[in-house]
């Protein structure tokens, strides 16, 4: 839907012509004019006077030969030509104001999913107070399903955390005396006793909050793709109008230079253009949040690329399951899953989905206790069964730890598992990390073809997961550890240094990167709103591989556009010239130049539909 403001000036120039139209067929001709000059001049002084202010600002833009018509018109009364030029000139910009649509709520979203309570212990009482109270040292409880307000220590309980949105870590992370924690961070199952270590406006959330902001508001605009071709085709016509008037002195005769001249291929094409290709890519489930976003995704030389929940599942699921001998691999998961049926921690969701996706069939476990954060223990089949973190199981039982141990032999301690005992004894061992896309190594070898000359990856996991999952997708340079004002940081040097950079990212770590990047790509099914909003484009779909259908819509949609104009700026031409030697008036010169517009927008309509087939296009060929 086009603004209301955007669609006022047209609606008004399109009124005033049919209401001069009436005027002339029940009144008279002197009334049509008398209607006509009024219209002009209420919808084309405002167009006039945008674009004087533009000038004096020091922007050349294609709007230049539309204010002169319009000036000429109403001097040379010549109504009806220079309403015709101010409904084209502001209908194309209502479009443009639809396709492009830059106002952005990523700093709002992100302020608005920010904690507001903080719950304070004063003296064994609690008191709920507003987050932005915290004061450094204050002892607060964070409740299940309540985030972190403020950077902090944990002094007492036990619980997992899931940091994932600031750290890029899928695996929720044990909390317990002794933690520290980033605000913004989801405790997911016990109470927590939590020290501030900062104030809310200076932890790690409002940090995010205040990069993102400072990002955007240091984005430079794109210069419209019509000002480009308007710095030479504008001096041409003028040149043209300063010959007829110095050869033959006929102010009407440059009028209709000037209407012919009315850059409205320019103004029209591109964002009829930018619109047709903005639907059609919304149907393969891309959302370009506005025309420039389209624009600048045609040629990208670099692309950065987040690890969890990007190129990786983000969710934690059963990696491997070590059994100690004699124990059968299914016995552990059955048995495992058996006990964790009764409880409701993330993981355990996780081993009950990998036995179900083995086939195997869950028994039903009972007198289930359940120690939040740290493990779980029931009766199964008759069995005595703990499943849990080591210092929970070995606590328990002593004699478990030999045979826990003879089930990982060899394997590397870095990692999160659950330990297994079945009736005291070391059973085995459940070990969880993330899953790796498929197909991303045909993807990163598309992109290349597509002319992306370097491939990074980015994560605030460890280094080595990094390192590890960037080999395994082909990607040469990966980069760990890194918080984001390190993201936007590195973004911005290759920014800074020339390159045409595509971030893509799905999580609220990402967000502030996502906006510094020149094109910023959020896959919206992994991260929520925030990162979505922070973004230029938005992949619906869970899959970065819909990237090579992004540029592969974009390009056509710009090589449409750019046809459009040149195909309209030389039917301009021919007519500048037959106005020029006299041989069109000003009214059938507007009437000749909307021919030219009609031709046009037909052309750039034709990005609303792509031959291509999908499989080519994520194939990144046309």
């Amino acid at each position: 839907m086009i603004p209301p403001g955007a669609a006022l000036l047209p609606a008004g120039a399109l009124l005033s012509i049919v209401l001069g139209l009436v005027a002339r067929l029940a009144l008279s001709p002197s009334a049509a004019t008398l209607v006509w000059s009024v219209g002009l001049a209420l919808t084309g002084l405002p167009v006039v006077w945008r674009t004087l202010r533009g000038l004096m600002a020091g922007r050349f833009a294609a709007d230049l030969v539309a204010m002169l018509a319009i000036v000429a018109a109403l001097l040379l009364v010549q109504p009806l030509a220079g309403l015709v030029v101010v409904l084209m000139q502001t209908g194309g910009e209502a479009l443009e104001r639809y396709a492009e649509g830059r106002a952005s709520r990523a700093v709002r979203e992100l302020e608005a999913a920010a904690p507001r309570i903080a719950h304070r212990i004063t003296d064994g009482t609690i008191e709920d107070i507003a987050a932005e109270q915290v004061a450094a040292g204050d002892t607060l409880l964070v409740r299940p399903g309540e985030l972190v307000c403020c950077d902090a220590v944990v002094l007492d309980g036990r619980s997992h955390v899931d940091a994932s949105r600031l750290t890029g870590e899928p695996v929720p992370v044990t909390a317990g005396a002794g933690t520290r924690l980033l605000s913004g961070s989801l405790n997911m199952e016990g109470p927590l006793t939590i020290r501030a270590t900062a104030l809310a406006r200076e932890s790690q959330y409002a940090r995010i909050v205040e990069l993102v902001r400072t990002a955007q508001e240091s984005k430079s605009p794109l210069q419209r793709l019509a000002d480009r071709y308007a710095v030479w085709f504008t001096p041409i016509t003028l040149l043209v109008c300063l010959a007829a008037y110095a050869l033959t002195r006929d102010s009407v005769r440059v009028l209709a230079i000037l209407v012919v001249a009315t850059p409205c291929p320019l103004i029209l094409a591109t964002p009829v253009a930018i619109v047709g290709g903005i639907n059609r890519a919304a149907r393969r489930g891309i959302v370009f949040r506005h025309g420039t976003a389209l624009e600048q995704l045609t040629r990208p030389t670099v692309a950065v690329f987040d690890k969890t929940g990007t190129l990786t599942i983000g969710r934690p699921r059963v990696a491997a399951v070590l059994p100690a001998p004699p124990v059968a691999t299914d016995d552990v998961l059955r048995l495992a899953a058996g006990v964790e049926h009764g409880s409701g921690h993330l993981l355990a969701r996780t081993l009950i989905d990998e036995a179900m996706e083995r086939g195997i069939v869950l028994p039903a476990g009972g007198d289930i206790m359940e120690a939040p954060g740290e493990g779980v223990a029931g009766e199964v089949e008759g069995h005595r069964v703990t499943v849990g973190g080591w210092a929970f199981v070995t606590g328990r039982h002593r004699d478990a730890e030999a045979g826990l141990r003879a089930a990982m032999a060899g394997r590397d301690e870095v990692g999160l598992r659950a330990y297994v005992v079945v009736d005291g004894q070391g059973a085995g061992v459940v070990e969880y990390g993330d899953r790796i896309r498929p197909g991303l190594q045909a993807f990163f070898a598309a992109l290349k073809r597509l002319g992306v000359r370097r491939t990074l990856l980015l994560s605030g996991d460890a280094p080595a997961n990094a390192i590890a999952v960037g080999q395994a997708v082909g990607i040469p340079e990966s980069h760990g550890g890194m918080l984001p004002a390190q993201k936007v940081a590195f973004v911005q040097r290759l920014v800074k240094e020339g390159e045409r950079v595509v971030m893509v990212g799905d999580g609220t770590n990402d967000a502030p990167a996502l906006s510094s990047a020149t094109i910023g790509v959020a896959l919206a099914s992994g991260g929520g709103g925030i990162a979505a909003e922070a973004a230029d484009v938005v992949l619906l779909a869970d899959d970065p591989t819909r990237l090579l259908e992004a540029i592969v819509i974009s390009r056509r949609t710009l090589r449409l556009a750019r046809q459009s104009i040149w195909v309209g700026l030389g039917l301009s031409g021919v007519a500048m010239v037959a106005a020029s030697l006299g041989d069109i008036a000003p009214t059938v010169g507007a009437l000749l130049q909307e021919a030219i517009d009609v031709a046009v927008i037909l052309n750039a309509l034709r990005a609303s539909f792509d031959p291509a087939s999908p499989a080519l296009l994520r194939a990144g060929t046309t």
